[in-house]
């Protein structure tokens, strides 16, 4: 398991590092073509695998049936892909329909953690060990957090090389970890903050996560089949 996410996550972070020079050198839309051509099969072996043999480990604690578990692991996973969901706000740039660019955000779920898809990796791995509670999801979450902390480094760095003094500006007024920019007076909410909210996107988000929830049966079933 740990070998499968290391081999994603070099990939993965090795292209985005090289996003400056893979679009000098081929343009922006070849390039985001690449990276999603090489990152989508790995990631999705990886997800077929962890899928298989997630009760192959040595069980660690046992809390399937302990009241309310459900219920939390369950809030948990709803919470986490809010935080997970950014990418939807460009789905034409991650397609490459659209050119692709790097953007400073700070609104939104931004005003939360300037990092939302790492807070949202931990919350949604902290959730699934809880429920599994044996090795494999202990190596996984070690494995997807370890990644999501050295992409939160990463992005930091590659936005102030791009952005320069802009990034600096709004790195004061945001925070990696959640709610700490608000709570000590660097980010100021507008009053209507949570009109940035009312978008289509958090819709199209709330609905594939709860879809997604009562798919899991269908899921699971399609990734048996390939034995992996």
């Amino acid at each position: 398991m740990l070998a499968l996410i290391l081999i994603f996550a070099t990939v993965h972070s090795g292209l985005a590092s090289f996003r400056d020079t893979g679009e000098k050198l081929l343009g922006k839309r070849p390039y985001r073509v690449l990276f999603a051509g090489v990152s989508l099969p790995l990631v999705v072996s990886t997800v077929v695998y962890f899928i298989n043999h997630r009760y192959d480990g040595l069980q660690l604690w046992q809390l399937q049936n302990a009241p309310g578990v459900h219920q939390l692991v369950w809030l948990l996973n709803f919470v986490s892909f809010i935080f997970l969901y950014p990418s939807t706000f460009n789905l034409l740039e991650v397609a490459a329909v659209d050119k692709p660019e790097m953007h400073l955000w700070e609104t939104g779920i931004m005003r939360i953690t300037r990092h939302p898809q790492m807070v949202g990796q931990v919350i949604w791995c902290l959730a699934h060990t809880l429920w599994i509670g044996n090795s494999v999801a202990v190596a996984a979450s070690i494995g997807l957090i370890g990644h999501h902390l050295f992409g939160a480094w990463n992005g930091d760095r590659r936005l102030a090389v791009r952005h320069g003094e802009a990034f600096e500006v709004v790195k004061k007024r945001t925070s990696i970890i959640p709610f700490a920019a608000i709570l000590d007076g660097r980010q100021k909410l507008p009053k209507d903050y949570y009109k940035e909210f009312i978008r289509l996107p958090y819709l199209a988000i709330t609905a594939l996560t709860l879809g997604a929830y009562f798919l899991h049966p269908v899921m699971q079933a399609a990734s048996f089949r390939l034995h992996w």
